[in-house]
């Protein structure tokens, strides 16, 4: 390995770690606890280290939204995958994408809710963001209807379960009724 390999090999690890302690310390604190001063004392790299991979706070919330948007795009597509039929599918779409939100909330915030410096709905869209509205979008696109863009029924759809997410979270809405939602969204909105 020659020693321009290796020293991008190693910038690529404390780049991940960077984004790990991030995400760890967001999800254990908020994302308020992510400074770049507590970053660099956890993973003992100086600040100018960290700034040489992020210009700042939203540049590592960015690089936290790219990594979660492809997690979630594996969860939805892995829960789809394992059943049959439409409804099925777009059940288990609904509570993959809603488990995503209750267990990794930072996550989630980074995506969906912080400014991460990200384009979304764009021609220069992050292709990991494309691709979990599509691991949405190929569930949805199937039961949208005739006469519906597959694309904006997606968009509607996952607006309902940004809803569900959010308000759940926030103690707005009782979480012992979101089976009943779901089943709602699913039968109401995805299978009319």
């Amino acid at each position: 390995m020659s020693v321009q390999e290796r020293k991008q090999r190693e910038r690529a690890e404390r780049e991940r770690l960077i984004v790990a302690t991030a995400r760890e310390l967001a999800e254990q604190q908020g994302w308020d606890a992510v400074t770049t001063r507590r970053l660099a004392e956890r993973i003992e790299y100086s600040q100018p280290v960290l700034y040489s991979h992020f210009r700042g706070k939203r540049e590592i919330i960015g690089a936290v939204a790219l990594q979660g948007a492809t997690e979630m795009a594996v969860a939805v597509r892995a829960a789809t995958a394992a059943v049959d039929g439409p409804r099925a599918r777009v059940a288990a779409l609904a509570h993959a994408y809603l488990d995503f939100a209750a267990r990794n909330p930072a996550v989630y915030d980074a995506i969906f809710q912080l400014d991460g410096g990200l384009a979304y709905a764009q021609e220069d869209t992050p292709e990991q963001l494309k691709d979990a509205f599509a691991a949405l979008q190929e569930s949805l696109g199937e039961v949208a209807g005739n006469g519906v863009h597959p694309g904006l029924f997606t968009e509607t759809f996952w607006a309902a379960l940004h809803g569900l997410a959010t308000l759940t979270r926030a103690g707005r809405l009782p979480p012992e009724d979101t089976e009943r939602r779901v089943e709602l969204v699913v039968d109401r909105l995805a299978i009319a």
